[in-house]
């Protein structure tokens, strides 16, 4: 399986790249993540043994691949939201090809929405890679949603640094949040959320 996974995730690179040279029309570009991003989601999801994993922005699901892999090291799922049903169909075809499938729970909704359905506390680690203008009106229940000590990760962070610089500042300003910029692909922003016994 790791071969195929490694042949699959290679493919989908060099699709995307490929794809999105090819198109300017923004819900027709897989806007994928990098490799070394991919890296870095996998070894944080199993560095925190997260086990309820949230993705917001699933494109073809190139990165819920990296996120699945590291979900099934630590017996986790990885549930994955997006709106383009276009997009979604590409996901569900790589999922199924994947051989993770058992660790990816898809979703065809409006990330807000769906937000809204899930419980307090639910979420280990959250990763952002959507419509960056809707993170600060989302920003109640992604901090409802996370469990204290949970991670989020928000890509783009300085690829798009001008854009995100709004929601970041919302973030740092909140105590009960440690925040790191990371200079991995597109610029990885890392916010922990305090853990009860720093509460006290």
């Amino acid at each position: 399986m790791n071969n195929t996974l490694e042949d699959l995730k290679a493919g989908l690179e060099r699709f995307g790249e490929e794809n999105d040279h090819a198109t300017t029309e923004r819900s027709k570009r897989m806007l994928n993540i990098t490799r070394d991003t991919g890296e870095f989601l996998s070894l944080l999801v199993r560095a925190t043994a997260a086990r309820s994993i949230l993705e917001i922005g699933t494109s073809n699901g190139y990165s819920t691949l990296w996120l699945a892999q590291a979900a099934k090291a630590t017996g986790g799922v990885v549930t994955t939201v997006e709106y383009a049903e276009y997009k979604f169909k590409l996901a569900l075809e790589n999922f199924s090809a994947s051989g993770l499938s058992g660790a990816i729970q898809p979703v065809l909704d409006d990330a807000g929405r769906f937000l809204q359905s899930l419980h307090d506390a639910s979420q280990d680690f959250i990763f952002l890679d959507s419509e960056r203008i809707e993170y600060i009106g989302w920003w109640p229940d992604l901090k409802r949603v996370l469990r204290p000590g949970g991670l989020i990760v928000v890509d783009n962070a300085l690829s798009h640094e001008e854009e995100m610089a709004p929601f970041v500042a919302l973030v740092r300003s909140d105590g009960d949040f440690e925040t790191s910029l990371v200079p991995v692909g597109k610029g990885e922003f890392l916010a922990v959320k305090a853990s009860s016994v720093e509460r006290v």
